[in-house]
């Protein structure tokens, strides 16, 4: 530390990029640094540098990263240790745009795999970003040597170093996490999609705020549906399962049918201790679908939901660039099939209408030869007995599907109630379809790998996220804001990192463009998310198999140029 304090001196008062000789590594008591990278200039992306603590200072027992769910959770408990601590003991604000700042990258309610921290047998890397202090283009060293020998030990002593501290909080995130993928795990033996726990708090703080509603009515499961499982920490819990079949979740506005909806598209993921949705989950191939006009559609096998189209235009390879409502929830349906999913989460309040239903009076009013596009209300139930696809619908507006449904769950003022009973009957028979059914798709789509470019010369690979649902990729912006179980920007980088590794990797895939993104993804699960960019970064999180077909899928075929 003390030549690390010396360079500082020296750098004081001079031009911005005298910060450049600082790279490489600096030793610190318990700990040491390395300098990756150093900003050009004040308004630039920060600087970056990894901290280094051996697992004789950190104290850390290795049954807390035991199991790749513990170290998952440990390093989201260390990163968001960290996080407060620099909240604690940085000054912040210091000088020239965003001088001072000290940052990593964690945030959200989830708990993802990440490469902010990693700990492994020798001890822990933590990767921040620290924005070197500067006045205009002068370097302020002396504002540095604070950030760098008094605040950045203090936040590693407190986020960093566990010996003779009690790990109480430590084990409860750890177990916490451990439990959940149990529960999920579990779903499959009880032949269910879903579960929610007794004493849950849905409703969240706003549309803006994911954190749980102050003073939330707790979730009690109706006594037809409750279930007690004994969990390996928690011990036995009971709540409200949802077998396999087609549910539907009904109900007046504002009673929180679309509350539980957001929850169980969120139950993919595990949670936060005290986030309410900790013991809320969902089989891991859930997928929300939804309409979503305007987009991108590279040769789908639409067929089984849209046929017959005027000028008899194919539908089994099926392409547009600006996709209305229906034939984007039809490519959205077929395209989470591809990726193997097994449940659809479906609000009516974010469907095509036409897409849903079709209703007596309008059949009499356009003839089946006139209607190109089969309902979903007609082929739920074949999905289900066919392709063993569950789903999830809310629908408050429509008793259509009341015939096709398995259970229906009536949301009262947030809390279920099981009447599908009185909804059978007052059914009626299942629809018929007007039209003969399409055969589900068979055949993998192949990869096109000039698709997957991410260059934008003379600059290089362009792979930068805006707003977490802005993905800058090469020359095109992958538009990503209605993929609505993306809950976080690092995930929307690595999509595109993991887009441009499977277009190097395995362009020449035979099994087609899923299977090799799904080998891709596979890749940066076994060895880390480091395989992706060519240089040390910190701040991306894995993606599920969904989200990163659901950007490929939305690569225009037009160049783009984003504004630099």
């Amino acid at each position: 530390m003390q030549r690390l304090q010396q360079q500082l001196d020296k750098i004081d008062g001079r031009g911005y990029k005298a910060y450049k000789q600082l790279s490489g590594d600096y030793f610190y008591d318990n700990f040491r640094i390395h300098v990756d990278h150093i900003q050009g200039d004040p308004f630039a992306q920060p600087s970056r540098i990894s901290i280094y603590v051996p697992r004789a200072t950190h104290g850390l027992p290795a049954e807390l990263w035991s199991s790749p769910c513990r170290q998952t959770a440990l390093e989201d408990f260390l990163g968001r240790a960290v996080a407060a601590a620099i909240d604690q003991h940085v000054q912040g604000h210091r000088g020239t745009g965003h001088s001072g700042q000290i940052r990593i990258a964690i945030s959200g309610q989830q708990i993802l795999r990440r490469n902010a921290v990693l700990i492994h047998q020798d001890g822990i890397e933590a990767r921040l970003l620290i924005a070197l202090p500067a006045d205009g283009r002068r370097a302020l060293g002396q504002e540095a040597a604070t950030m760098f020998c008094v605040e950045l030990p203090k936040v590693v002593d407190a986020g960093l170093c566990y010996r003779e501290r009690s790990l109480e909080n430590t084990w409860q995130h750890v177990e916490q996490a451990e439990d959940q993928d149990y529960l999920r795990d579990w779903l499959d033996q009880a032949g269910a999609i879903a579960f929610v726990a007794n004493g849950s708090i849905l409703p969240r703080f706003s549309g803006i705020n994911d954190r749980p509603l102050e003073n939330g009515i707790p979730f009690l499961s109706p006594a037809s549906l409750i279930r007690e499982i004994e969990l390996p920490n928690r011990g036995t819990i009971s709540g409200m399962l949802i077998p396999r079949g087609i549910t539907l979740i009904v109900g007046g506005g504002f009673h929180g049918k679309s509350t539980l909806l957001q929850a169980l598209e969120r139950g993919v993921y595990n949670h936060l201790p005290g986030d309410g949705r900790e013991l809320v989950v969902t089989t891991p191939g859930a997928v929300k679908i939804r309409a979503e006009d305007h987009r991108s559609i590279h040769r789908v096998n639409i067929s089984p939901f849209i046929n017959n189209l005027p000028g008899g235009r194919d539908t089994t390879c099926f392409s547009t660039e600006n996709a209305s409502g229906s034939t984007s929830q039809a490519a959205n349906i077929i395209e989470a099939l591809e990726c193997g999913c097994d449940c659809l989460l479906i609000d009516e309040d974010t469907s095509a209408t036409n897409f849903m239903i079709r209703d007596q009076r309008m059949q009499q009013l356009v003839s089946p030869d006139k209607e190109p596009i089969t309902p979903l209300l007609h082929r739920i139930r074949e999905l289900y007995r066919d392709r063993g696809v569950s789903a999830v619908i809310v629908t408050g507006g429509s008793g259509e599907y009341l015939s096709v449904a398995d259970r229906v769950i009536q949301l009262d003022n947030y809390q279920p109630q099981d009447v599908s009973e009185q909804a059978r009957n007052i059914a009626g028979d299942p629809p018929v379809s007007e039209h003969p059914l399409s055969p589900w798709p068979q055949a993998d789509r192949p990869l096109e790998a000039k698709r997957l470019d991410a260059n934008r010369p003379p600059k290089g690979i362009r792979i930068d996220v805006r707003e977490k649902v802005l993905l800058d990729f090469g020359r095109k912006r992958i538009n990503l804001s209605q993929v609505e179980q993306l809950v976080d920007c690092g995930q929307s980088e690595a999509i595109g990192w993991l887009l441009h590794y499977c277009r190097e990797r395995y362009a020449d895939h035979p099994g087609g463009l899923i299977k090799a993104l799904r080998q891709s993804l596979s890749d940066a699960e076994t060895r880390g998310l480091d395989i992706l960019p060519p240089w040390k970064v910190g701040h991306l999180a894995l993606p599920r198999l969904y989200e990163l077909a659901a950007a490929a899928n939305r690569i225009r075929t037009t160049d783009r140029t984003t504004r630099p």
